[in-house]
C-alpha cells in the first residue's frame, strides 16, 4: 500500500461498475449505444468503470473488440471516472492489453483469473507478477475465482509488485474470503466483492469495501 495510489484504492471502495456490451445486428459493437450506456452510468454517478469485465462479454471479444471498449470508455468518462482495464489471456496479450490502457490514460487493471483450471499456485504468481511489473504506474487488481488459491499467494505476489493494490475476489464462499483476506492481509488490500449484490453483505461483514455490479446498468442512480 502507497500514497502513490491512494486515489486508485479509494475508486475501488465504492460500487465497481461492469458495463454490459451492446452488439449490432452484424455481430460488431454498437458504438453508439455503448456511449449511452455509459453516459447513463456516469449521470447516475457511478464513479469507477470496468471496460471488459466479465459482464461486459470479455472472453467473447476480439482483441481489437476489446481495444475499442477501452477507447470508448476512456473517451466518455474523460475526468468523471476511474477506469480499471479488464485484461488476460495469455501472458503477451495481457502485457499488450495493460500498456494500452495505460498509454489511454486508465488508472488500473483488472487482471481476469487464468481459464486453465488446473493452474499452479507459482504460476498464478508468475503470470501476474509479468503483468504487474509491465505497468509499474498502474493499479493491478487480480481477479480471484479460485478457491484453491492461499491468500499466502497473493501477499507473495504484492511484495514483488506493489502497484497490486486491490482484489475482486469471486469464490461463493464468504467464511472462505474472510480467511484468505486475513492471510493476505487484509489492511493491505482494497477487497472488492466480486459477486455483485448477492454476497455484498456477508463480504462486507468480513472487510470487503467494494462490490461489483452488472445490474447498476439497469438503475446506475440507485448505487
Amino acid at each position: 500500500m502507497t500514497a502513490a495510489f491512494e486515489a486508485q484504492r479509494t475508486a475501488l471502495a465504492d460500487v465497481v461498475a461492469i458495463p454490459v456490451t451492446p452488439f449490432a445486428e452484424d455481430g460488431g459493437i454498437d458504438q453508439d449505444t455503448h456511449r449511452a450506456l455509459l453516459r447513463r452510468l456516469l449521470d447516475g454517478g457511478i464513479g469507477i468503470l470496468t471496460p471488459n469485465g466479465n459482464t461486459g462479454e470479455f472472453y467473447a471479444l476480439t482483441p481489437q473488440e476489446r481495444q475499442l471498449i477501452t477507447e470508448l470508455t476512456v473517451d466518455e468518462a474523460a475526468d468523471r471516472a476511474a477506469i480499471l482495464v479488464g485484461v488476460g489471456h495469455d501472458v503477451p496479450t495481457a502485457i499488450a492489453s495493460a500498456r494500452h490502457a495505460r498509454d489511454l490514460g486508465a488508472q488500473m487493471v483488472m487482471v481476469h483469473q487464468p481459464v486453465h483450471p488446473y493452474v499452479s499456485q507459482g504460476g498464478w504468481v508468475d503470470y501476474h507478477r509479468a503483468i504487474a511489473e509491465a505497468v509499474p504506474d498502474l493499479g493491478v487488481v487480480p481477479y480471484i475465482r479460485n478457491a484453491q488459491l492461499p491468500g499466502a499467494r497473493l501477499a507473495e505476489l504484492a511484495d514483488d509488485c506493489p502497484n497490486v493494490i486491490g482484489v475482486k475476489y469471486a469464490v461463493p464462499d464468504a467464511a472462505r474470503f474472510a480467511a484468505f483476506a486475513r492471510d493476505a492481509g487484509l489492511e493491505r488490500f482494497v477487497w472488492v466483492a466480486g459477486l455483485a449484490e448477492p454476497y455484498a453483505p456477508s463480504y462486507f461483514s468480513a472487510g470487503a469495501t467494494g462490490f461489483t455490479s452488472g445490474l447498476v446498468n439497469v438503475a446506475p442512480p440507485s448505487r
